[in-house]
């Protein structure tokens, strides 16, 4: 069924986009690596407009930026602070090993007999969004735990049932049974751009109620290139210090807005964090809370980023059975079996040029189009094929769980 991944030097990116989430597969094939040429960025976007004023005399003043109020930290957390939850997990008590409970052990130790503590899970952070007491972390926080404890700033604890995980992302829905609770307010990250602030507040290392500040490094980390290719998520890097303990807690702009969820930490970095973007744990937080589980559309194509380089390595190898002209694009070099991508006509050597009419250049653009679409909706994928231009409809299936 086309390209026999072992034979082609190419890092490769397979498509098995999630729904609201991209699940892009990360895998080396057999030969040296071209990591540069297929990896995802997304370029950055500059606030201008917004900040700009046009005072008399043709000269340009520009708006005092919020670094002018020297609290303006501390008034970020207030707006949100009260909404900020500890969250303890744990795998509930363990079963006594066998004999144990014999009366002849009881006699043998007494009131000293040991007898197992309940596996302690962790401990990790999350954020009300509902005044009625939905509550948002990653999902290796609460992940097969038996128990979950809510901690609230003013002390007051809530046994927590846990609604859904979704493992594609790290979200997890969790529900108290608790009314007028603080939320947090969402904030977006279309406007963001490096250099701007970023505060995280958890409970890093046990430590309750944590506040730490830095600067958004980066926008559209892949989930490579973090590190934990088992996600699919385009991560917020940010320098503000995250720590064990941190996970699930709130990501925020200056303005106390919440715009990530702070997720990962690199064992080799030193000072960097990432977070999950507010569009898409929301997005897969409603999902979890309707239905207790989220369905990832799935087309099933393994793509590079095409560069010369590639172009070439390719053509010479000619594993793909056809010669690439192209040399940018979103090329396809292979269609895997049984899927929605081959029912629907996709081809190994395809160049992805437009995805429900919208033009795209890179992986992460075909990923953001499919996440765009449901499980079973139509969806028009128009492709050069060889000196044509032809455009196929796919009908994306629901992500086997085996992928998740």
């Amino acid at each position: 069924m086309g390209l026999a991944p072992k034979q082609i030097g190419l890092s490769v990116i397979t498509l098995l986009v999630g729904g609201g989430i991209g699940w892009v597969g990360h895998q080396q094939l057999q030969a040296r690596s071209l990591e540069s040429a297929a990896s995802v960025e997304t370029a950055p976007l500059v606030q201008t407009a917004a900040n700009v004023e046009e005072p008399p005399r043709s000269t340009v003043a520009l708006a005092p930026p919020a670094t002018s109020n020297p609290n303006f930290i501390a008034e970020a957390v207030n707006r949100v602070g009260a909404a900020v939850v500890r969250i303890d997990a744990d795998g509930g008590e363990m079963e006594l090993p066998e004999g144990l409970e014999n009366p002849f052990f009881r006699r043998f130790f007494g009131d000293e007999m040991p007898v197992p503590e309940p596996f302690q899970q962790g401990t990790g952070s999350g954020f009300i969004i509902s005044t009625d007491g939905q509550i948002i972390t990653n999902a290796h926080v609460v992940e097969g735990a038996a128990r979950v404890t809510v901690t609230l700033t003013d002390g007051r604890t809530f046994e927590g049932s846990v609604v859904g995980t979704d493992k594609v992302t790290d979200v997890a829905a969790i529900k108290i049974d608790a009314t007028d609770m603080p939320t947090v307010a969402f904030g977006r990250t279309d406007t963001l751009s490096p250099g701007q602030w970023a505060i995280a507040i958890g409970n890093p290392l046990g430590l309750d109620n944590t506040v730490t500040a830095g600067i958004i490094s980066a926008l559209g980390r892949s989930s490579s290139e973090v590190g934990i290719p088992d996600k699919r998520v385009q991560f917020i890097q940010t320098d503000a210090a995250i720590n064990p303990g941190n996970s699930g807690g709130p990501l925020l702009n200056d303005q106390g807005e919440v715009i990530g969820m702070n997720t990962a930490i690199r064992k080799d970095a030193q000072g960097l964090g990432f977070a999950i973007p507010v569009e898409t744990f929301n997005r897969i937080a409603q999902q979890l809370f309707e239905d207790g589980e989220v369905q990832h559309p799935y087309l099933g194509v393994q793509m590079v980023l095409l560069t010369p380089e590639i172009r070439d390595e390719i053509n010479a190898t000619d594993e793909l059975g056809v010669k690439v002209n192209a040399d940018v694009g979103v090329l396809i070099i292979r269609v895997l079996e049984d899927t929605p991508a081959e029912a629907g006509g996709l081809k190994a050597g395809d160049i992805i040029q437009q995805v429900n009419g919208n033009p795209v250049e890179t992986p992460a653009d075909v990923q953001a189009e499919v996440d765009a679409g449901e499980v079973g909706q139509p969806l028009d994928v128009e492709v050069q094929r060889g000196d044509e231009s032809q455009t196929v409809t796919i009908r994306p299936m629901a992500l086997p769980s085996q992928l998740q």
